[in-house]
Formats: C-alpha cells, sequence, structure tokens
C-alpha cells in the first residue's frame, strides 16, 4: 500500500538553527528527534527564492528557469499543463489536503489538485500572523478523520517569518541581553534604510516594547522556532497516537532561509548567500528511509515532487527535471539559484565557490560580481572577485553558458530575471 504523505513546510527557516544541523541551543528538541528517526539531508538548496518561485519548483520538480515563477507577488502564470504534485497524486486516488494560504485566486497554482484547501490566515488581519497552533487544529482534524486511501497533507508554518511574534513565554527565553530599547543601542541603524524599516518600527517593534537591540529580533526569532518546534511535537504526537507514523512519510522543508542582518539584509529571505538558500530537508518513513542517516549530495527543491510520487509509486512525468532522492545519490556538482524579488540575481554554486552575479544593481549598492570561497570562507564575509578574477571570469562563463544552454533547450532565448521586472523591490526608491 501506498505511503500516507505529511509534508511539514517551515517557512523561513534556515538550516543552522536547528540542533541537528549544528545548533547548540536548546531549540529544536522535536525536529531533531525527527532527524533521528529519517534521513537528513546536510547540503539542500533552494534553486529559487523567495517563497512563490521555491514552492512553485516544489510542486513541479522543475528548476524556475523552466516553470519562469522566478519573482515573489509577479505576474507570471505557471503554464497550465504543468502537472503539480497534488494533482498527480489526487489522479492517483490520494486524498490530497492543504492547510496552507498561497493559493489566492492571483496564484491559482498553489491549490491545483487540492481536494481540500484551508487557509485559517483568513481569520486574521494580518495572514503572516497565523500560528503553528491555528494550523494543527485544523491538520488534526483532518488526520483524525482519515479515511482508508492514502492522505497528501502539506501544512505550511509561518511562525518564522516576519516578524517573529511567539507566545510571551517564548519571547526572552533565548535573550541574554539586558534592555531590548537600550537607547544607545545602534544595531538596527541599517534597518530604518529599508522600506520595511519603518513599518515593523511602527508594528511588530512597538507590539514587543521597542526594539533598538539586534540581539533580541534574534531571540524572538529563536523563541519562535521554540514553539513551532512543540507545535511540531504535538502534531507528530498526534499521528502517533492515531497509528498512522509507521505508515507515514514525513517530510520536514523549508522554502528559503532567513537573513538575521547577515550582509546588511535584516531579517528577511533575499540576497542569495547561504542563510537563504541553506534549507533542512529531513525525511522520515519507518521501515523504508534509514534512521539516523546523514546524506551530503547535492538536494534542491526540485527533488521532493519525483522523490515523493516514486514512494508512492505513481510515474514521474518526463517534464520533471529532479531526482529521487531515495534511490539516487548521483547528485549535480552545481546548482543554479535565482532571486527576482527584492534583488536580482543568479548565482552559481560549485563544489568550492559561489558566485553571485547581478542582473540589475541592487538598492545595497553591493558589486555586480560577488565571489565567495566555500571551504575557507563558509559565511561569505570576503568578496575575492577581485582578487580572483580569471576564476570569477571562468565561473562567470560557466553560469551565462549554463543558462544559455538551458534556455535553448525549452526553446527560449530571454532570460526571465530580465523578461521580468523585480517585485517587492520597486518599494525602494
Amino acid at each position: 500500500m501506498p505511503p500516507n504523505i505529511l509534508v511539514l513546510a517551515l517557512d523561513s527557516l534556515r538550516a543552522d538553527h536547528l540542533g541537528c544541523y549544528g545548533e547548540s541551543r536548546p531549540l529544536t528538541p522535536a525536529i531533531d528527534r525527527l532527524a533521528g528517526q529519517g534521513t537528513l539531508w546536510t547540503q539542500c538548496f533552494a534553486p529559487a527564492i523567495p517563497t512563490h518561485p521555491s514552492f512553485t519548483t516544489f510542486y513541479t520538480g522543475q528548476h524556475p528557469l523552466t516553470h519562469q515563477i522566478v519573482c515573489h507577488g509577479g505576474q507570471a502564470q505557471l503554464d497550465p499543463l504543468t502537472p503539480t504534485l497534488p494533482e498527480l497524486l489526487l489522479q492517483a486516488g490520494y486524498t490530497t489536503a492543504a492547510i496552507d494560504n498561497l493559493g489566492w485566486a492571483k496564484y491559482p497554482w498553489f491549490n491545483r489538485g487540492y481536494e481540500h484547501y484551508l487557509d485559517p490566515s483568513r481569520r486574521h488581519s494580518m495572514p503572516l500572523m497565523v500560528s503553528a497552533e491555528d494550523l494543527n487544529r485544523r491538520a488534526v482534524q483532518f488526520l483524525r478523520a482519515a479515511g482508508p486511501e492514502p492522505f497528501f497533507l502539506l501544512v505550511h508554518y509561518w511562525d518564522v517569518h516576519t516578524p517573529y511574534l511567539p507566545p510571551e513565554p517564548y519571547r526572552r527565553r533565548f535573550y541574554q541581553g539586558a534592555d531590548q530599547a537600550d537607547p544607545a543601542n545602534t544595531s538596527l541603524a541599517p534597518l530604518w534604510q529599508h522600506p520595511l524599516g519603518k513599518t515593523w518600527q511602527d508594528t511588530w517593534f512597538k507590539w514587543v516594547g521597542g526594539v533598538t537591540d539586534s540581539a533580541f529580533v534574534d531571540a524572538l526569532y529563536a523563541g519562535a522556532l521554540n514553539c513551532l518546534d512543540d507545535q511540531l511535537a504535538a502534531l507528530l504526537g498526534e499521528l502517533e497516537q492515531l497509528g498512522l507514523a509507521e505508515r507515514t512519510l514525513v517530510v520536514l522543508m523549508a522554502d528559503h532561509g532567513e537573513s538575521l542582518t547577515e550582509h546588511g539584509i535584516y531579517y528577511d529571505h533575499h540576497g542569495l548567500y547561504d542563510c537563504c538558500l541553506h534549507v533542512p530537508l529531513i525525511l522520515r518513513w519507518p521501515g523504508r528511509v534509514a534512521a539516523g542517516a546523514e546524506r551530503e549530495d547535492l538536494a534542491q527543491h526540485l527533488d521532493l515532487a519525483p522523490t515523493l510520487l516514486r514512494a508512492a509509486g505513481i510515474e514521474v512525468p518526463a517534464g520533471m527535471e529532479g531526482r529521487d532522492l531515495l534511490s539516487s545519490h548521483e547528485a549535480p556538482a552545481q546548482l543554479l539559484s535565482a532571486e527576482n524579488t527584492w534583488q536580482s540575481k543568479w548565482s552559481l554554486r560549485t563544489p568550492g565557490h559561489k558566485l553571485i552575479l547581478s542582473r540589475r544593481p541592487d538598492h545595497y549598492g553591493n558589486p555586480p560580481r560577488e565571489l565567495y570561497d566555500l571551504q575557507i570562507d563558509p559565511g561569505e564575509t570576503r568578496n575575492l572577485a577581485e582578487e580572483q578574477p580569471q576564476l570569477c571570469a571562468e565561473l562567470e562563463q560557466d553560469l551565462e553558458g549554463q543558462l544559455r544552454q538551458r534556455l535553448e533547450k525549452l526553446g527560449r532565448s530571454q532570460d526571465p530575471l530580465l523578461e521580468q521586472d523585480i517585485t517587492l523591490g520597486k518599494r525602494w526608491g
């Protein structure tokens, strides 16, 4: 019998804040326990950020060059003939359900194939404020009503997306400072230059009693993650109590990470740096996926749809470009990633380096080419583009060549980042 599939999609979760990825603080005992019961991919990276491009890649098994959704809130539409993971599962006899809020009328492909699409965020004036507890309430109702046929359930959590507002017991749990609103603290000064700075100053920061200390905002992110982990423990516990755990493939993923002041980017998910591209990926399937294992081969969001279809015994459409992670260790050596929302850039990741190439000037004043040695500088703090011009030129030629070859194969000539204008970045005048 094909497995049930439960996808826990944790929006804006960077991998390095999980204990199973090296975090020393006790933020995520439930997620760490899940990793111990399944297999963890140490090198999973997003080929597209932020949410809309990333989820489109997850659903279609296609690179953003192929599906063409490269902006968050853009005008491009997914080709209605492109099959999506929920549609294929529904056609194969699965009961499909999402507890999510992406499937608005403007973006219909985010709810295609779902027999049940539940959006508890509609109860909130700010949809981002929907809590894991709200989502779990609907998820538990679905699980308790599950029939004999296999189900596919996606739960899209927003707790570690800005604004980070965990319940009161979690807000100061990981804050080591003395005064979150010390007027002498200027650590948030760069944020006020960003369009979101004024918004957060007048809303989010007021709601928590005023903030000048960036360390307090970091602690809010940690507290929100700790609260989310407790809710995941509750949902996974319910799965166990209902006798469903043994025949359910659980996937824990994130669409992208989060920059917590790195590279001058405050509490958002733009910039093709690893704080935003490196995401957690854990699969648990008792008896079928190795427990306590770690995989170091490169994984991407476009691998997930083929992996889940194969697990369900469903043929993978020819148009899906990812690989089945459970049967193949032959990962690509390089990864192209895109952003066209706040910034317009491509990156090329190799085993040793990353090149970030701008298509338009960014509002931070970054140079058009950034080259990082990922082995000796994993934090991407030293741009080597001018120090190593030959390597930079070689990687740029490789990046442009890959783009050209892929576009030619698709019968296209125009780079979608140039064809489509940035969206949220237009607010930055």
